[in-house]
């Protein structure tokens, strides 16, 4: 099996793949402060349902992982993984996307080396699904927007605030205003302070994503009907519903990219 890791600012997601499938996943909170052998614990522990059967004399024979591939957004984080590849894994071949790791998206960008890892992963996921012309709109710490043209390159994007920090944003700095539920109201014309907020929160953001994605994809192609929206990150089923560009959902699209980029610079 494949572990796939995609380390971002407020959690980290883990995939294993059998083959094409991703046949379990976990979302656990990215720590700076984690030690490798910390992270060891962690990811022992989530695939210890995978372990084969000991043998007679009571050894199990290890953890079903044959490959590894991750991206990070977190440098400290990264150091560490990599650390514990090192120590923990250090026959199973792994792949960590980063300049000089074959990605097969050419990055259309003033300075490629800036574009983060995930958004070029993202790309290529998307693209290899839907096929380009598409915007990939990712909901987490930072809500970003990706553009991929028809021949698979990455265009390049925008990048907002995400709904979390905006939410947190608001709370601490409005005198009579709280942190509220991320949960739909029951109209848009919010009957409470909270509601009022959650009103806010829901359609602005849903309009935010309509508003640039519109925008996006005429520039992208000259039927902007032709460009199709993949939805993926922690927070896109908040906005699925109210935002009406989003074309399809995808909430492992990063894994699923991971695995292509190991396929791609582990072939034999």
């Amino acid at each position: 099996m494949l572990l796939t890791i995609d380390v971002g600012n407020t959690h980290t997601v883990l995939g294993l793949f059998d083959d094409k499938e991703i046949v379990e996943h976990w979302r656990i909170a990215t720590d700076a402060r984690r030690t490798a052998d910390e992270l060891a614990v962690t990811v022992y522990s989530l695939l210890d349902r995978f372990v084969r059967p000991g043998s007679s004399d009571g050894t199990a024979e290890g953890p079903l992982v044959h490959g590894i591939s991750m991206c990070s957004t977190v440098p400290s984080v990264l150091h560490e993984m990599r650390e514990m590849f090192r120590r923990y894994y250090p026959d199973v071949p792994t792949v960590v996307v980063e300049p000089g790791v074959r990605t097969g998206v050419p990055v259309l960008m003033d300075n490629p080396k800036e574009v983060g890892a995930d958004r070029v992963v993202n790309s290529l996921a998307a693209a290899h699904l839907y096929g380009g012309p598409c915007i990939v709109v990712d909901l987490g710490t930072a809500t970003t927007f990706d553009a991929v043209s028809a021949r698979g390159e990455y265009i390049g994007g925008a990048i907002a605030p995400g709904i979390e920090i905006s939410v947190e944003a608001l709370g601490s700095r409005g005198a009579q205003l709280r942190k509220v539920e991320l949960a739909r109201p029951r109209s848009v014309i919010g009957k409470s302070t909270v509601e009022a907020m959650q009103s806010g929160i829901l359609y602005g953001f849903a309009g935010q994503i309509d508003g640039i994605v519109e925008r996006m994809a005429a520039e992208l192609s000259d039927d902007p009907d032709t460009v199709t929206v993949v939805a993926t990150g922690g927070l896109a089923p908040i906005v699925l519903a109210e935002a009406s560009t989003i074309d399809v959902h995808e909430p492992w699209l990063t894994l699923v990219g991971l695995r292509l980029i190991y396929e791609r610079n582990t072939s034999a």
